[in-house]
């Protein structure tokens, strides 16, 4: 396990071993267990702590320029206070050197889309149906049933 301080108190680690242990947090970003098994084992997962456990991310390699966050997740209790995008500062820094960008899927309803926005993503393409296709239940966010994926990408 490497360790990686960022500030005073809040530390992010890489996770190499039971990644399996930050389940719980993971099927926040992810509803699903088998959709999170497809990529967890092959990417690479950080988790950010203040005090104890706030967020993770997932990220994986795409090819030798993209860098995928194939899951971003906080606490319910603790969105809105900064974490992911302190995790997202972190990512796009240790990643500076070795990729042009990075890419995201979210739901075409969702916060998250907003939220990606905000931090400088742009909208690239849609995968149509993929909720539906994809997931065994029906997800829902605010109100909404998810059906398309949305992609953005920014440059590191």
């Amino acid at each position: 396990m490497q360790v990686d301080l960022w500030e005073n108190k809040l530390r992010i680690i890489k996770v190499v071993e039971n990644k399996k242990d930050y389940l719980d947090l993971l099927l926040l970003g992810d509803e699903q267990e088998s959709m999170i098994d497809r990529y967890l084992e092959a990417g690479e997962l950080y988790a950010l702590y203040d005090g104890n456990l706030k967020t993770v991310c997932v990220v994986k390699e795409i090819d030798c320029n993209t860098l995928e966050i194939k899951n971003l997740a906080t606490y319910e209790e603790f969105q809105g206070r900064g974490y992911a995008t302190k995790m997202l500062d972190y990512i796009f820094e240790y990643y500076r050197e070795k990729f042009k960008k990075i890419i995201i899927g979210t739901g075409d309803a969702s916060l998250a889309l907003s939220f990606y926005k905000k931090y400088g993503f742009q909208e690239t393409y849609v995968v149509k149906n993929f909720f539906i296709d994809h997931y065994d239940h029906d997800i829902i966010e605010n109100g909404c049933k998810l059906k398309d994926m949305q992609y953005l990408e920014k440059e590191i």
